[in-house]
């Protein structure tokens, strides 16, 4: 049975591995390295295909494989374009705040929201899933989604487009 601690530790390392990534930006070659190794440590991208959303794309918003989402991580990648790196903002901190747990025999899955702290101080939430499997004795993620926090200004934005639209839509027709 997967323990709520391995899972814990799985999380600290993503956070660390983020961190370590950010502090070597201007080091590309040492970048590249520490978030490829982030990636076959932590992913099971090695295993198969891995369900991920990350959270600041728009045209590919679905990442199964390690080029993909070393592009996300890192940015530089021509077939992703949108990619700047979130990976390299740099972070200080990255802190998970865990919501729910489904722990099984070879399978966890948490949920929650991490907070990403910037060299200025400013903290950033964002909603996450990650799934984990067991495999060799060390959690693999699998599923790994993210997405920024519902908000009232966004709908109210959405609300005041629409409107656009439509109060056009009537002046043109």
């Amino acid at each position: 049975m997967i323990s709520k601690k391995q899972v814990l530790e799985a999380q600290e390392k993503w956070g660390s591995g983020i961190v370590k990534i950010g502090s070597l930006k201007e080091q590309r070659q040492a970048c590249e390295k520490a978030a490829s190794d982030l990636l076959d440590e932590l992913y099971a991208f090695d295993l198969g295909e891995v369900l991920f959303k990350p959270t600041k794309v728009e045209e590919v918003q679905f990442r199964p494989d390690k080029e993909s989402a070393l592009s996300y991580f890192i940015g530089g990648n021509k077939k992703y374009s949108e990619d700047k790196g979130f990976a390299i903002t740099p972070f200080t901190n990255v802190k998970f705040e865990n919501k729910h747990f489904v722990l099984e025999e070879d399978r966890a899955i948490a949920m929650g929201n991490y907070y990403f702290t910037t060299t200025d101080g400013s903290v950033v939430k964002v909603e996450y899933t990650f799934g984990y499997k067991l495999y060799n004795g060390a959690l693999k993620i699998d599923l790994h989604h993210s997405s920024i926090p519902y908000s009232e200004t966004y709908q109210n934005l959405c609300e005041a487009q629409k409107q656009l639209t439509l109060k056009l839509i009537k002046e043109n027709s």
